[in-house]
């Protein structure tokens, strides 16, 4: 068995959440791990994501501008007769020094950054690539004309939300796009959206904390996290949490001892308040995750993953706040959190269908500007759309809402 011994910071946190009783829930583990303000893994200002050594995991992100570039032209396609000027985009849980469409120029490191239980975000203003240190309010539109427009709308929210200042990196920096203006969100800050958003996230929802259940004795039990001799070890909580008890007529009636099924509530609660507030336009969520009927039936270890300098484990107790820790998200309760609110049915695509379906003029120019050499555009393309990298292991959840609820 290994031997689990948290940093001194870590222990601490873990002692002060779990009082006298020495347990607390996974899902109470998998917070404190990933978001502790002292010794959570995003709280650490170090460079996680890349393909370096000393890097944790690579995302689309990592492969440059032609992510930005392709969820650019497919948005422009979900948009339809509706004008993309009329839109603001916003990345909610966006990396603060590198959002998706980040120039491959720019030097500073990224840091992936989630929202958590209870934690929102604000928008940010995007500045122009010419002048990132700006510590003006500026923005990077498609013209002057509805830059100007876009700023001036965006100002005006501000005004309301009482001022916010720039991000040292952006959603749309170096990427042309046509929208009213683009907005990042962050960890740490409330909620809030223009009355018509575009509202994007790329692997946001498998990184909030998920409850750990196990069959055991024709019974499912709730796993916990208990401290014993200065170590970390999985045990058996003795009841069900209010949040797992609330969700206990979801549970199949029988399972084979020792199945495991791990419940991504929070990321369903988290779908729920973006679709709560009052903006209609485009949820688009890429991500990886299964159905509820995959989930309970196909995945017997559960899905919680652990990654370190880009090896995946499962040991998930190991080094807590320096290893990321993801869980896949329920399709189905994402979807039923966005029609719940209004959204009209949700449509769930692997990355490779969508960009095809939906960007598909985009990639034909792209492949007849970089005809006959390998470039690194081209190699991105080809890791963003292949079924044996990206293309089949993430999927996308987008929907509509024409009006505000």
């Amino acid at each position: 068995m290994a031997v689990n011994t948290p940093s001194p910071e870590f222990l601490a946190a873990f002692r002060q959440a779990a009082g006298d009783g020495g347990e607390i829930s996974f899902a109470h583990f998998m917070e404190l791990a990933l978001y502790h303000p002292d010794a959570g893994y995003y709280a650490q200002r170090r460079r996680r994501i890349g393909r370096e050594p000393d890097t944790d995991f690579f995302t689309a992100t990592s492969l440059g501008p032609v992510f930005g570039e392709l969820v650019v032209a497919a948005f422009v396609d979900l948009l339809g007769r509706h004008p993309p000027h009329e839109y603001t985009f916003v990345e909610v849980g966006a990396e603060i020094s590198a959002g998706i469409m980040q120039s491959n120029s720019d030097p500073t490191p990224p840091l992936k950054n989630h929202l958590v239980g209870g934690v929102g975000a604000c928008l940010q203003a995007i500045p122009p690539v010419q002048s990132r240190a700006s510590s003006l309010l500026q923005l990077h539109g498609p013209d002057s004309t509805s830059a100007s427009a876009g700023a001036k709308a965006l100002a005006d929210m501000q005004d309301k939300l009482g001022g916010v200042s720039s991000p040292t990196g952006s959603v749309l920096t170096g990427v042309a796009h046509p929208f009213a203006a683009a907005a990042t969100i962050s960890l740490g800050q409330p909620l809030r959206f223009p009355a018509r958003a575009i509202v994007f996230s790329n692997e946001l929802f498998d990184a909030q904390p998920c409850h750990r259940l196990v069959r055991e004795s024709d019974r499912w039990r709730e796993s916990g996290v208990g401290l014993r001799d200065e170590s970390l070890e999985e045990v058996l909580l003795p009841e069900f949490t209010p949040e797992v008890q609330a969700v206990l007529d979801r549970l199949p009636a029988s399972a084979p001892d020792g199945y495991r099924i791990d419940l991504p509530l929070a990321a369903a609660r988290l779908a729920s308040r973006i679709a709560a507030q009052p903006w209609a336009g485009l949820f688009v969520a890429f991500d990886y995750g299964k159905s509820w009927r995959e989930l309970a039936e196909d995945t017997p270890a559960g899905t919680v993953r652990a990654y370190f300098r880009h090896r995946q484990g499962n040991d998930l107790l190991a080094r807590p706040g320096e290893q990321d820790l993801t869980c896949h998200v329920c399709w189905d309760w994402l979807s039923e959190a966005l029609t719940a609110h209004g959204f009209a049915a949700p449509v769930l695509e692997s990355q490779e269908a969508f960009f095809v379906h939906h960007a598909s003029a985009a990639l034909s120019q792209l492949t007849a500007a970089e005809a006959g050499r390998f470039s690194g555009r081209k190699l991105g393309v080809m890791q963003l759309l292949h079924p044996g990298n990206m293309g089949q292991k993430f999927q996308v959840l987008w929907a509509r809402r024409e009006q505000i609820e």
